[in-house]
């Protein structure tokens, strides 16, 4: 389970004062710091020249720096070492082809900073609905107790989004839900309309902004146009354009884990489509040379399936059961019969009707695909001799059937 997943499930709202909120922003200045000038080396290596100092090499020459200058000595060495720390693992990812290689951080974008070493005493509980955390250099900081405080957790993050809300995550990894052992297989076909349609016939909508939070959107973008480079109403209108941002952003993982959570009890197997969405995403606007064609449409599309949280469902799903999570081919999904299996393009009328011709059934399109993805998921179990919970059975050949000619 990656540090993201561990953020999302485990993350509560942070309510620090303005001399507190002057020191968090301190040490989201010296991670940053530490963060672009190990990258400032790994971006000045060429072929040829020594490789760049590694994380060992790193920390003497964060001692170094330390002690010769005063404004990085007066910041949390925790926060500091582990600004490194995370940049090594960022390249260990890069390098493993796992993630993208890391980028250069800019004041007010992605801020935050770890700390590890966390005692048992370090966190506590005020009242009903307030906790505290003790922050080095900070002290004890409130925050919501909007759930129970994982225990044994060692490290925590604070992060601070474009709308200026300040959050602390504790890292620990949450128990999978055990399934209800029902038998139950639910296909789920995930589209731009539709969120996702299950195979029981639920269809699910990711919740959306109000047309009265659309309206002041418009109004705030049209704002931001006018207003000058550098000046008050431009930053002022930038964080209000950000907490309607993150207003979308939190009803979408609201819905997501709700979702997810609704899946992983309810049902054994859960079968989706084994999409690329990475490549289903890619702009279509192509070079000088060679340039796209519909590319405001083919931009639509990808809005509207980044919208709609694909990619976050199939990954808490596979944090929430798992083994019990089955990705299918999506080929011909939308197009065949679920109740006589003929495969005809002409048979989905429209976006949202389908109607064979051959056996006469009509239905949701989108419910029709998620049957399909359902049945397709029920041929995967079996063709690898396992159980409906994913568990694969090895079995020997039998000497009977052997002696049959």
């Amino acid at each position: 389970m990656t540090v993201d997943s561990l953020i999302r499930v485990s993350r509560f709202r942070l309510q620090p004062t303005t001399a507190q909120e002057t020191a968090l922003l301190e040490h989201c200045g010296h991670a940053r710091f530490v963060w672009n000038l190990a990258l400032e080396q790994q971006v000045h290596w060429r072929p040829g020249r020594a490789n760049a100092p590694g994380f060992a090499e790193q920390c003497r020459q964060l001692t170094e720096a330390r002690a010769e200058f005063a404004w990085l000595r007066a910041g949390s060495i925790i926060v500091q070492q582990q600004a490194l720390k995370d940049f090594a693992q960022a390249m260990a990812g890069f390098f493993a082809r796992t993630h993208r290689r890391p980028r250069w951080r800019t004041r007010g974008r992605n801020e935050g900073f770890r700390i590890v070493a966390v005692r048992a005493g370090d966190v506590r509980r005020l009242s009903r609905h307030v906790g505290e955390v003790r922050v080095p250099e900070g002290g004890w900081v409130r925050f919501r107790w909007s759930r129970a405080v994982p225990e044994g957790a060692k490290s925590y993050r604070v992060t601070q989004d474009r709308a200026g809300r300040w959050h602390v995550a504790f890292a620990a990894i949450p128990s999978p839900i055990p399934a209800p052992g029902t038998g139950r297989v639910v296909g789920v076909d995930r589209g731009v309309v539709v969120s996702a349609a299950l195979s029981t016939g639920e269809l699910l909508s990711v919740p959306v902004l109000r047309d009265g939070e659309r309206q002041r959107l418009r109004l705030l973008s049209r704002r931001l146009a006018r207003a000058g480079r550098g000046s008050i109403r431009r930053g002022r209108t930038k964080v209000a354009i950000a907490r309607l941002r993150a207003r979308e952003t939190d009803r979408r993982k609201d819905w997501v884990e709700k979702t997810s959570t609704h899946l992983a009890r309810g049902f054994d197997v859960i079968a989706v489509e084994d999409l690329k969405i990475t490549g289903m995403t890619r702009s279509a606007r192509g070079t000088l040379t060679e340039p796209g064609r519909n590319v405001r449409q083919k931009a639509g599309l990808n809005r509207g399936i980044l919208a709609n949280g694909w990619g976050l469902l199939v990954e808490r799903l596979e944090h929430k059961a798992v083994g019990r999570v089955v990705r299918v081919n999506p080929a011909y999904t939308s197009q065949r019969c679920s109740a006589c299996g003929i495969v005809e393009a002409r048979a989905r009328e429209s976006q949202a009707a389908y109607a064979c011709r051959s056996c006469g059934f009509a239905g949701n399109a989108d419910v029709n695909a998620a049957r399909n993805i359902a049945h397709a998921a029920g041929h995967v179990v079996s063709a690898r001799g396992g159980s409906p919970l994913g568990r694969p059975t090895n079995r020997e050949p039998q000497r009977d059937l052997l002696l049959v000619r």
